[in-house]
């Protein structure tokens, strides 16, 4: 069956109050690289935006449609330098079903808060765009292993922004791993010490502020009043958008360290953490949390902390590889080695400095996955993302539920069906049904 044919027969899946738009906005991307195509994004107040200017700077790309709750966001984006070019070239939406519906639009990019990356991911994918959905992937396992249903389902070209897949030093710093010259690796440790990242002040509710959509942008979450330090940039501490920085960090870093390892899901899992250093301010996740996750020949930590800097290895994030011979670290400025004084197989070397802007060639790599109809050369697709998606929230999980938790590969669960029971899947309000 031809892939329009396909979709036409699908579309139709259960999603309670949510519209599924009609495949008219379905359009099929030549091979051409002077071929131009058009994006539409979702949410531009972070990195959504970051995300289309880095596309805008590929030969051929396009920005045709703009979408945000907020029309105040909406206003500064096109108003400031980048914007003004576009400013009246781009078509202006608030709901983004209806975006869906603009035919010219070839791939959609989701930059909004993470408890809409689902619905919004398996509607385009459903409406036959190709596309660019923000990091993590998912805002549960089961939205997670939702989304990866729908690619299968639908076939588009995925890539998910852990752009960090698409640096060459991390890249180089992995196939020194897999070289085995560090030696028995028996821990690796992953970091994540953010200073300029902090909750915000507590603060009364208020009335939603004028040019916002604030019923949409709750969505599938439960009603709550308007509050400033739940809003924009800050959902990220409260558990109905988001997962703080185990899953806003998390999926970059985890990700290199199942990379590294080869690893598939942890055996299991214990987090520990809490409010440590602001118990006073507006926030639900922790901001301080160390997880143990067991594997089969190793153990992975996840050591986290918000408002300071001063990290392992004298870095504020990164992955170490600790090994018999030596230690890798990599982060986002390069990679080295730190050699174990023991060993008589002696391992050193410098820092090696990151060599090109891997946010820029994630997107690249995106598009040109598009224009040569080759999803098998993307760096991060949808199953990649879940993976990571999946041990992040994991972790999580361990520490909302105050246990240790034991991971039945078999079964694909956790071994306690409570926990399945109130934790695989987020509930979702408001009439919104997560398509099955």
């Amino acid at each position: 069956m031809k892939r329009k044919e396909f979709l036409k027969k699908s579309v139709f899946l259960g999603a309670g109050s949510m519209f599924l738009p009609t495949l008219s906005g379905y359009s099929t991307v030549s091979n051409s690289a002077s071929n131009q195509i058009n994006i539409g994004a979702i949410g531009i107040n972070g990195m959504g935006w970051g995300n289309v200017q880095k596309a805008l700077q590929v030969p051929g790309v396009k920005l045709v449609a703009v979408c945000d709750v907020d029309e105040n966001v909406i206003k500064r984006r096109l108003n400031s330098k980048e914007g003004k070019s576009i400013k009246n070239k781009v078509k202006i939406y608030s709901d983004y079903r209806k975006m869906l519906e603009q035919m010219d639009i070839d791939v959609v990019y989701i930059g909004t808060p993470d408890h809409w990356h689902a619905l919004m991911m398996i509607n385009a994918a459903a409406a036959g765009k190709h596309i660019y959905v923000e990091k993590p992937i998912g805002n549960s396992i089961g939205e997670c292993e939702a989304m990866v249903e729908a690619q299968k389902r639908y076939g588009n070209i995925i890539q998910v922004g852990q752009w960090q897949r698409s640096s060459t030093h991390f890249q180089d710093a992995m196939s020194f791993v897999h070289s085995g010259k560090l030696g028995p690796i028996r821990t690796v440790k992953v970091f994540c010490y953010q200073g300029w990242m902090r909750p915000q002040p507590k603060v009364a509710d208020t009335p939603v502020p004028k040019g916002i959509d604030y019923e949409s942008w709750l969505g599938p979450a439960p009603k709550v009043p308007f509050n400033a330090s739940r809003f924009h940039f800050h959902f990220r501490w409260f558990w109905d958008y988001a997962g703080g920085l185990m899953t806003d960090w998390g999926v970059h870093l985890l990700d290199y360290a199942l990379i590294g390892m080869k690893a598939s899901l942890p055996k299991t899992i214990v987090g520990l953490g809490g409010q440590f250093a602001y118990p006073d301010l507006s926030q639900e996740t922790p901001d301080t949390l160390t997880t143990l996750y067991e594997f089969d020949k190793f153990n992975l930590v996840w050591d986290s902390a918000m408002g300071i800097d001063n990290g392992s290895y004298g870095r504020d994030h990164g992955i170490a590889f600790v090994g018999n011979y030596g230690t890798l670290v990599v982060d986002r400025s390069g990679w080295e080695i730190i050699e174990e004084k023991r060993s008589e197989n002696k391992v050193l070397l410098p820092l090696q400095k990151k060599s090109n802007n891997g946010h820029r060639d994630h997107q690249k790599n995106f598009i040109q996955a598009i224009r040569e109809n080759r999803p098998e050369i993307l760096t991060c697709n949808v199953q990649d993302a879940a993976h990571v998606a999946k041990v992040a929230q994991m972790g999580n999980i361990s520490f909302k539920t105050n246990q240790k938790l034991s991971w039945d590969a078999n079964n694909n669960k956790f071994s306690d069906s409570r926990v399945n029971d109130k934790y695989l899947m987020k509930d979702y309000h408001n009439g919104y049904k997560l398509p099955t």
